[in-house]
């Protein structure tokens, strides 16, 4: 083989490399992440804490450092969307968790939704998650 035709080879060779080695890189899709409820029901009143975990659903690891810009929680299930209360964020107790402060002014189905921005990937991991509040 010639010298030319052998440095040909070894070009070829590595852009297969670059192109299978870049291809399994590839980063997840939005739809790949989702919000879940650490608990399912809690006590209604004032101050209760709500806590969610974002995880990968393909590894089922969780996922920290992602930027909630919107959240809400109101009593959609029961049909009365008007009756929301306000979320405040207070620190996670572990990577991935989130938690919520919020008046649960009454027991019946309240419905958390959040919106939020996973670091490295595009799109926002939208979630709706239905609590049970008990009295």
């Amino acid at each position: 083989m010639t010298p030319f035709l052998s440095s040909r080879a070894v070009k070829a060779a590595l852009i297969g490399v670059a192109v299978i080695g870049f291809s399994t890189l590839a980063r997840a899709d939005i739809r790949d992440y989702e919000f879940r409820l650490v608990d399912q029901t809690i006590k209604a009143g004032p101050d209760k804490t709500i806590a969610v975990r974002l995880v990968n659903k393909a590894t089922g690891k969780p996922v920290a450092d992602a930027v909630i810009f919107a959240s809400r929680l109101d009593m959609t299930p029961d049909g009365m969307q008007e009756m929301a209360t306000p979320l405040t964020p207070i620190s996670g107790a572990e990577p991935g968790t989130y938690r919520f402060k919020a008046n649960v002014s009454m027991a019946g189905h309240w419905q958390l939704s959040l919106d939020a921005k996973v670091q490295g990937e595009t799109g926002t991991v939208e979630n709706k998650l239905v609590i049970q509040a008990d009295k």
